[in-house]
């Protein structure tokens, strides 16, 4: 009898996971590395450290609740050993497709001889709309699950490269790649182009997403802060953040407000979101990393859709 490890995305979708007929056991991937520095060896004491520190700093994470919570999860994954399938579920977007890279380079390393597939939500209907595994019934998460892909060694091979230059100092070797077709990760192409986005723009200093919150302020003239990430999570395609990951830019670009209640733009706002002056001198952080990649060693080009390294 083949025995079963099912890993998920998160928290929330691993109490759904639980409720369906379905054997073995479960592990929940807790973390976001779609943001802050990463590296390439996963698991390694030196990446856990890098991702502790980055996570105390920025999201005032505390080390027993990273203990308990990350790393615990982790040694429990660890000590799975005798699992022949693993069942990886995770959705479309940026911060489950940079999570899912990582999870799969592990595995290259720990579990080669695993047969390892993987459910992937997204497109599950005739609308535009993108679902989230918390967002489908029983009935479909199960239809899923007997349609599964299994990945083949060429499969994990090109995640764990993907990974590798997720994690490297230089955007514009992801920026080249052109092969996703040829592998059975159906959304990671426009992860990536998302991850790109997040580079500031020459025109204004600003990033995609950075730039969509005074655009919305401008646009939809929210109420409140509150108001303000309700729209930012109903109006954001591949990135898949949650409501601490729009908190934090928000708080980073709180001098280009006058006032949270309304929320009202200042004057050099408007002039940067029209793309009269340049906030790039002002916004920039020598300690910020997307990826491997310091964020504002580079720029991105809306012209070209190039990145390009100062």
């Amino acid at each position: 009898m083949s025995s079963q490890l099912h890993i998920t995305n998160g928290d929330s979708f691993t109490e759904k996971l639980r409720a369906l007929p379905l054997k073995g056991d479960i592990i929940t991937w807790r973390e976001m590395l779609c943001e802050g520095k990463t590296e390439t060896n996963v698991g390694s004491e030196s990446f856990w450290k890098t991702r502790f520190e980055f996570l105390h700093k920025n999201y005032k994470v505390s080390k027993s609740w990273f203990v308990e919570k990350t790393l615990k999860e982790y040694r429990s994954l660890c000590n799975h050993k005798q699992q022949d399938q693993i069942i990886l579920w995770f959705e479309y977007d940026l911060f489950c497709q940079v999570n899912m890279l990582a999870v799969l380079s592990w595995l290259k390393t720990y579990r080669r001889h695993a047969e390892i597939s993987l459910v992937c939500s997204g497109n599950e209907d005739d609308t535009d709309h993108l679902y989230g595994l918390s967002e489908l019934d029983d009935e479909k998460l199960l239809d899923l699950y007997e349609n599964r892909t299994v990945l083949s060694q060429d499969d994990i091979e090109y995640a764990d490269y993907v990974w590798q230059l997720y994690c490297s100092d230089n955007p514009i070797r992801l920026e080249n790649l052109t092969d996703f077709k040829n592998y059975n990760f159906e959304y990671l192409s426009e992860a990536i182009q998302a991850h790109l986005h997040r580079f500031p723009t020459i025109k204004n200093g600003l990033n995609a997403i950075e730039n969509r919150v005074l655009e919305l302020a401008v646009s939809e003239k929210p109420r409140s802060k509150r108001a303000l990430l309700g729209t930012m999570l109903g109006n954001q395609g591949y990135y898949g953040f949650g409501d601490s990951q729009y908190e934090r830019i928000i708080s980073n670009l709180k001098p280009l407000f006058t006032t949270f209640n309304p929320v009202r733009l200042t004057k050099k706002g408007k002039e940067i979101l029209e793309r009269k002056t340049n906030y790039y001198s002002d916004i920039r952080d020598s300690e910020a990393y997307l990826g491997g990649a310091l964020k504002y060693s580079y720029l991105y080009n809306t012209d070209s859709n190039r990145i390009l390294k100062l």
